[in-house]
């Protein structure tokens, strides 16, 4: 039986995209019984809700699969958390996966590679250039839900553009400001390269399309949620997307000069 992946693209006329890659829970059912990771553990290491951040006005993908099954921001040898090293210490497998699964979930990544460099090809084929919104959250309670905030080391937002060509220099240092700067003169710790600096999908896109795209990984802190209990904080989710809504303006501003 081949085992499900759960993703969605959705088009719009638009040279802009948003990701939200590890936004899904989802696990197939031949699976759950080879898991020893709780349904809890899963959500603390997921980043539910960044499907609603990526809900932009321009193109989307969005994936309802947990990374503990797949993970599209690792390398494929990496994609699968075989060892409790690749995935923070946490067993996730109870059991050494069977081979079948393993290469059906390697032939499921090579898939979604593929599906995701198809939509940006075609979007490069209509505007010249794409714009993505790699958006994710991360942890930064780790040693308790009351624990305090190392806010030094752990912006509110930070965008990771280590692997972005030199050409989007100018576009990042514009898309920055737009995210500091919220309604009402609250100012955001937004900073580049301090937490995390892009992941792997960012890097292959970078290799695979040069200057014809950016990619924007953005981190953000879970803020706007319990990240021990998965409870959400609407009116800071709502905030955080506000940002990412005005920071449109940015983008459309910046190619309707350059071109």
């Amino acid at each position: 039986m081949s085992l499900s992946y759960l993703y969605q693209f959705e088009n719009q006329r638009s040279p802009f995209w948003a990701f939200a890659i590890h936004d899904g829970h989802h696990i197939d059912a031949d699976l759950e019984s080879h898991l020893c990771i709780s349904p809890s553990d899963r959500l603390r290491e997921e980043d539910p809700y960044t499907a609603i951040l990526a809900e932009l006005p321009f193109n989307r993908f969005v994936c309802g699969t947990s990374r503990f099954q797949l993970d599209l921001n690792r390398n494929k040898d990496g994609a699968v958390y075989l060892t409790p090293e690749q995935s923070w210490g946490i067993q996730v497998w109870g059991e050494e996966l069977p081979p079948q699964f393993k290469n059906q979930l390697y032939e499921s990544y090579d898939m979604l590679y593929q599906k995701i460099v198809q939509q940006l090809e075609h979007t490069i084929e209509r505007y010249g250039y794409f714009v993505v919104y790699d958006i994710h959250s991360y942890n930064a309670r780790r040693d308790g839900p009351d624990a305090p905030i190392d806010e030094v080391n752990n912006p509110q937002i930070n965008i990771g553009t280590a692997h972005n060509h030199l050409k989007w220099q100018g576009l990042t240092a514009l898309f920055l400001d737009s995210l500091r700067n919220g309604k009402d003169g609250q100012v955001y710790d937004v900073r580049e390269n301090v937490k995390f600096k892009g992941g792997f999908l960012s890097a292959y896109l970078n290799e695979k399309f040069g200057d014809k795209g950016c990619i924007f990984s953005i981190e953000f802190r879970k803020d706007f949620m319990n990240e021990w209990t998965g409870e959400v904080f609407p009116q800071k989710l709502q905030e955080y997307k506000q940002l990412l809504m005005q920071s449109i303006e940015t983008l459309e501003s910046y190619f309707a000069y350059e071109r």
